[in-house]
């Protein structure tokens, strides 16, 4: 058989922390910044966890 393949898609856009959970980015914060707030767009600055009906999803594209 031959070795599964990494999305190559999902490994710049998603991280495996520590335990194991998995890290993305949000949307919404590379263009048309003027008409966001700067609350809105601070918070968009962190990063957060996909949610967990996503985990099998994303862990399948990134090989684990």
């Amino acid at each position: 058989m031959p070795k599964m393949k990494t999305n190559s898609g999902a490994k710049k856009r998603f991280a495996l922390t520590g335990t194991g959970k998995i890290k993305r980015k949000h949307a919404f914060h590379s263009h048309i910044l003027t008409k966001k707030s700067n609350k809105r767009k601070r918070g968009l600055v962190k990063t957060g966890l996909i949610d967990e009906s996503n985990v099998k999803q994303v862990m399948a594209m990134l090989g684990k």
